[in-house]
């Protein structure tokens, strides 16, 4: 016999959760704020702390440098990236290849101009310490992240100094090193590219 607790719990009508698509975020007034959407829920960030800035600077002239003397691609500061209705982000930062940009950037006259409405080569995200933007970075946009093929995803720690390199495989963003303040990083993406971390979090 079902207990009168568990009865009420089935029959108790709840409200179901809301979800958003891109045409909703349209329609939201222009803010400092930053809107996302992963599987249709909304995520809101405010504007990040200046060490934030700082390694986000720092990562623009290390990937500039060598840009510069290596001109494949593009590095750029939070792109609108639309995968789906229902799944779109702003990374902190994006790396594509020339090609990438032309093939994945949507034109003039097109819906979406200027955004990406497919996968970059590289995306990188800098954590802030709320709970539901470590939880959004590790987890949603990492699995998402895997789902639309992006090829390799970063995620900064500022707090302890480290930045963990995921690459696709099997599907998903797979842990390839989680790299300490000494180390330096190399990527398959950008040949004879190397990033000293140390460079990476001087303030």
């Amino acid at each position: 016999m079902i207990s009168e607790t568990l009865q009420n719990a089935l029959t108790e009508v709840r409200p179901l959760p809301i979800r958003y698509t891109v045409d909703d975020l349209e329609c939201i007034p222009e803010d400092t704020n930053r809107y996302e959407l992963i599987g249709g829920k909304l995520f809101v960030s405010r504007a990040p702390h200046l060490d934030h800035q700082r390694t986000v600077t720092n990562l623009i002239i290390a990937f500039g440098e060598y840009l510069k003397k290596n001109p494949i691609g593009e590095i750029f500061t939070t792109p609108g990236v639309i995968f789906s209705p229902k799944d779109a982000v702003i990374p902190d930062l994006v790396f594509a290849t020339h090609e990438t940009v032309k093939k994945n950037v949507a034109g003039e006259e097109e819906k979406f101009e200027g955004k990406f409405i497919a996968a970059p080569e590289l995306m990188i995200e800098i954590l802030s310490y709320g709970k539901q933007d470590v939880k959004r970075d590790r987890v949603f946009k990492r699995q998402l992240y895997g789902d639309y093929g992006v090829k390799e995803y970063w995620i900064i720690d500022g707090l302890f100094n480290t930045i963990e390199v995921y690459q696709l495989e099997d599907g998903g963003q797979q842990l390839v090193k989680r790299f300490e303040i000494y180390e330096t990083i190399e990527t398959p993406l950008l040949p004879d590219f190397s990033l000293k971390l140390s460079d990476i979090f001087r303030n």
